[in-house]
């Protein structure tokens, strides 16, 4: 919808993990270092974990694009499957021919078929699996004994996890310890710093095309603040931010748009709604509303001052006039 507005050929903050919008900080470097080795290091696992939207699906989709042509990858993206399931969609992604209702066995033989043919051939073969953490131990352990397959040189299955935070915890577990032995590189993505933040949000904007500035810096630290550096939800206040900027014709983006951006697709209150103070007419509307306050200040003030007075004056009064009371009183006991 604004890309012709903002002279973009594509939007610049989709989820897609898009390897070519990959902001490469030093440990996202580093990140992509720990799979090559881990991948390079004739087998075993390697283990790629960080919260949700840290960007661990987009560094192994740039991973992929940098591996050689005599590389199978199989890329399971829904783990909550039991191990006959598992074992299928593998024959699935390698293109392994099955009969319905096979089991495990037959399952497991052929894919070490598969496994062998391919070392023969001079190929590698890959599984990475997303979403890790969700895999059932049951499950685990078969991926394990996948492994199991080798020569005196290498492993023929090479494994990559990519799992949040506790995918550590459940491989620390003692029925998981011959798993946990067997990574041979493992590596935790954090969120961006505040510095990183901005320099992700230029990273996209110039290669979706725009050039120039587009977000001021209140704008880019309010970004931050809200997403506390999690790319995905950086991809979303600033995608909203954008459209906001937009429907009021801005060709800056300032803090109130995005506060008005985290409103709606964060479902945090903010205080937003005030991105109308960014019309045509905004010096205007901001001097009268100004000016408006004032005028309510002095009448507050001035109305202040009046009614203390009146009460003043009414203290004042009823005093004299006890004590003149008083006085009467005293004089008529005395005689």
């Amino acid at each position: 919808m604004y890309l012709d507005f903002f002279g973009l050929h594509e939007k610049p903050f989709s989820i897609a993990p898009d390897p070519r919008y990959l902001y490469m900080t030093d440990q996202h470097k580093e990140a992509l270092a720990h799979l090559l080795y881990g991948i390079g290091d004739e087998g075993g696992f390697v283990l790629l974990t960080g919260e949700i939207g840290t960007g661990k699906t987009t560094v192994c989709r740039s991973l992929l694009n940098q591996l050689p042509d005599n590389v199978d990858i199989a890329f399971i993206v829904n783990p909550r499957l039991s191990a006959n399931e598992l074992l299928e969609s593998i024959c699935d992604e390698f293109s392994i021919d099955y009969s319905n209702f096979s089991s495990v066995k037959i399952l497991i033989d052929k894919i070490n078929q598969f496994l062998l043919q391919a070392y023969a051939s001079g190929r590698n073969t890959i599984l990475i699996v997303d979403e890790a953490q969700n895999l059932a131990d049951e499950v685990l352990e078969q991926l394990r004994l996948l492994t199991n397959l080798e020569t005196r040189e290498k492993k023929l299955l090479q494994l990559i996890l990519l799992g949040q935070p506790e995918l550590n915890d459940k491989l620390a577990q003692q029925n998981l310890i011959q798993l946990a032995q067997r990574i041979t590189a493992r590596f935790h993505l954090k969120p961006l710093t505040a510095a990183e933040t901005e320099s992700y949000i230029k990273h996209r904007l110039h290669v979706a095309g725009f050039r120039g500035e587009l977000f001021s810096r209140a704008a880019l630290k309010q970004v931050y603040v809200k997403s506390r550096g999690v790319p995905r939800l950086v991809n979303v206040i600033c995608d909203r931010a954008m459209l906001g900027a937009y429907i009021h014709e801005q060709t800056l983006i300032e803090y109130p748009l995005v506060l008005e951006a985290c409103d709606e697709v964060l479902g945090i209150s903010t205080g937003g709604g005030v991105a109308w103070l960014y019309g045509q007419d905004a010096k205007r509307t901001f001097f009268i509303i100004l000016i408006g306050l004032l005028l309510m200040a002095g009448l507050y003030i001035s109305i202040s001052t009046d009614l203390f007075q009146s009460f003043f004056d009414l203290f004042r009064q009823s005093k004299t006039t006890s004590v003149a009371s008083a006085s009467d009183l005293l004089s008529l006991i005395t005689g």
